[in-house]
This record gives C-alpha cells, structure tokens and sequence, in this order.
C-alpha cells in the first residue's frame, strides 16, 4: 500500500479489541483444537486437523492485518474535526433530488459499512461530498449513473 489507510479513533478503538481477542483467546483455542486433533493419531486423513490449521491460517492472517492498520494507519482524531466541510470523522446528510434525506458517517476505506450508515471517504459519494460545504450540491459518478446530491447538515 503506497496510502497510509485512515481510521476514525471509534474504528481505531474497534480494531485494538479485536486485535487483543484474536492475539489472546482465539489464538489459545486453536492450539488446544490443533493438540487435540493431533492426539487422535493420523494427521493425513485427520479433518479436525486441516480445519484447524485452516482456521489458524486465517487467524494469523488477520492478525496481521490489524497489526499492519493499527501500525500505519492515520488516525482521525475526532476533536480535530472542524465539521465546516465534509471530511473522516463527520455525519453528513444529504439529499438527492426529492428522495428522503440519508444520513452517513464519513470513515476510512476499512471502517466502511454501508449498511450501517457508515460510507467510505473513497466511495463515489464519500468522493464527491468529500471538501464540501453544507448548502453545497454535488454530483457523484456511481455505478448507477451520476447522482445529483445537496448536502444539508455536517456534525
């Protein structure tokens, strides 16, 4: 990654937590999986085994990713936030056309979950309201087509 990724502190906090359950018990519970499959005898056609050494694989790999974020992440810190324009960290709510407005927290690429309100600063409407003003109308280049949007309150 040439991008240093960015996190909220919230998101920054989340991933500590998780980090500290994976590194702690999830780690300790696949090795007494592992010591258990492997005193059942034949590892070869052992499936207890393969799947636990699977799920140590993911595991560690996790790990490491978190590990990598928290190390190189650029962490937003919410007191710093002016909330005059849109910028990480930020609830925006906008309003396309005569739809009902939508409200959105502004976070990184790995904080990003839409469902839950929560849209990235890299995704096209995090892109095209990212800098702007309340008042302000933008367009943004969806998958869908160009969305006209007004941004009406930033907190």
């Amino acid at each position: 990654m040439t991008d240093a990724p960015i996190l909220t502190s919230e998101g920054a906090e989340r991933l500590r937590k998780e980090l500290k359950e994976l590194a702690g018990p999830a780690r300790t519970e696949i090795a007494r999986r592992l010591r258990a499959a492997v005193q059942n005898g034949d590892l070869s056609e052992n499936a207890d085994y393969h799947k636990a050494k699977e799920d140590q694989g993911f595991l560690e790999g996790r790990i490491q990713e978190l590990e990598y974020l928290l190390q190189n992440a650029t962490i937003v810190d919410m007191g710093e936030i002016t909330r005059e324009t849109v910028e990480v960290g930020v609830r925006v709510t906008v309003q396309e056309d005569d739809l009902p407005p939508e409200t959105y927290t502004v976070v990184g690429a790995k904080e990003a979950d839409p469902r839950s309100g929560r849209i990235s600063n890299e995704s096209p409407i995090g892109q095209a309201i990212m800098g702007h003003r309340a008042g302000e109308r933008v367009t943004a280049q969806t998958p869908g087509g160009q969305v006209q949007l007004t941004i009406l309150k930033i907190e």
